[in-house]
């Protein structure tokens, strides 16, 4: 089983599970049992971010177990499921976009596996933090699910778990950001510290904050996510292997 799915607790619903398995860790114990599941035509994993139930906040996420467990198990590929806002106006709530950029704004989160005497120092190249097949097979799957999916963005990954003020949205756009979420990192960087490819499918869940006249509301945000994820599993679906080179 060579691909994982990460998500949030909700994502496990899109797919049948087949086996549980446990994985300690030398940083502790990732959010969740892996889940066995089958992704198109290829066995995987899913791990739940944020635990089952749903408890963990993003900043208390052990972004290192949960990798480090899923490398133990022989993932080699992994996809991301992020919940965002956008700042963009063609992407609106229940869009879903593939980014290519990132600009990590959290702090206080172990981000590194070299933090400590286990692994040795690694200065990872990161410049392209979600380039690899794995992206772009996402992109080809979204096409023959004919499910509408923006191909490029930046993800702004902020501390959490409030959302954004007005003026930090508009900073961030300032920045080059299109999006603003909380997972990605660390979670991106230690897969490419632990060589393992990642992609993240984002589903915009609702307008950053002061760009739409109404406040946001947790209520609306899951309303969005429940929508969108028909479509997501329609593209997880649909996905096949990706060719290497």
């Amino acid at each position: 089983m060579s691909l994982a799915i990460i998500g949030g607790t909700g994502a496990l619903d899109l797919f049948d599970v087949r086996e549980e398995r446990r994985v300690d860790t030398p940083y502790g114990r990732p959010s969740a049992a892996l889940a066995g599941i089958r992704v198109g035509g290829l066995d995987g994993w899913f791990l739940a971010r944020h635990g089952r139930p749903h408890r963990l906040p993003p900043h208390r996420v052990n972004y290192r177990a949960n990798i480090d467990a899923l490398h133990r198990v022989g993932v080699e590929r992994i996809i991301a499921i992020n919940a965002v806002g956008s700042m963009d106006s063609n992407a609106g709530p229940g869009a879903l976009v593939v980014p290519d950029q990132l600009i990590d704004y959290t702090w206080g989160r172990a981000h590194s596996f070299s933090d400590d005497d286990i692994s040795p120092l690694r200065h990872i190249e990161f410049a392209e933090p979600f380039a690899g097949p794995t992206r772009a097979a996402l992109l080809a799957a979204a096409e023959r699910a004919g499910v509408s999916c923006a191909d490029g963005g930046c993800v702004a990954v902020t501390q959490g778990p409030r959302l954004e003020t007005a003026a930090e949205v508009r900073r961030m756009a300032r920045d080059g950001a299109s999006l603003v979420g909380m997972t990605t990192m660390p979670e991106a960087s230690l897969a490419r510290e632990a060589g393992m490819d990642y992609a993240s499918l984002c589903v915009v869940a609702n307008a950053a904050a002061g760009l739409d006249e109404e406040p946001i509301s947790e209520e609306a945000i899951h309303e969005v996510l429940a929508g969108a994820m028909g479509r997501v599993r329609s593209i997880l679906a649909a996905f096949e292997r990706p060719k290497e080179g």
